[in-house]
């Protein structure tokens, strides 16, 4: 149940983004450009990166909608969890491991994230723009999972998976159109 008091009993996301508006437009529009727009990195392996963060910060929101989408483009089931478990041993490209542990480092500890945390990401063969965008995914999911948690908004594997759909085959950007249809 949500803590603002104006939202139905079982609101979600997009009903705190239609109660304001102002602010969640923006928002979204940013989700759709860091999530959809042009990236080293893959559209799977940025919403691997959202849901990665979003199950450190144990935010069952987040983490639903954003594992249930990076397995919606591909990414085989459970291997978030087992990333959050262990790294290491985790079935992902090793390319990928070096950007998991950075996020983890400045989801965690940001003061802890070193010159060679960085470097090790660039090492594996990404550009600075990943390093940028990974960076930028993780603080945009630290900021969501706080926001989410904050008011109080939950929801179970059927909306995940609806919202993963969405996610998928539309992207961010009909959020928008969906927060203006009752206006």
């Amino acid at each position: 149940m949500s803590y603002l008091p104006s939202l139905r009993e079982n609101a979600v996301l997009l009903d705190v983004f239609r109660a304001y508006p102002a602010t969640s437009v923006p928002l979204v529009e940013y989700h759709e450009a860091l999530m959809r727009g042009a990236s080293p990195f893959s559209i799977a392996e940025r919403e691997l990166i959202a849901g990665f963060v979003s199950r450190l910060n144990a935010c069952q929101y987040c983490a639903g909608v954003h594992v249930a989408t990076t397995e919606k483009f591909g990414t085989s089931a459970g291997v978030v969890d087992h990333a959050v478990e262990d790294l290491e041993t985790a079935p992902l490209a090793a390319t990928m491991k070096p950007v998991l542990a950075y996020v983890r480092t400045l989801t965690e500890s940001p003061r802890r994230v070193t010159a060679g945390d960085a470097a090790s990401v660039l090492a594996a063969g990404w550009p600075e723009q990943a390093l940028h965008d990974a960076v930028s995914i993780c603080a945009l999911f630290n900021f969501m999972n706080r926001l989410v948690e904050g008011v109080g908004i939950r929801a179970d594997d059927d909306y995940f998976a609806g919202a993963a759909t969405r996610l998928h085959d539309g992207g961010y950007r009909p959020l928008i159109e969906m927060m203006r249809r009752d206006e």
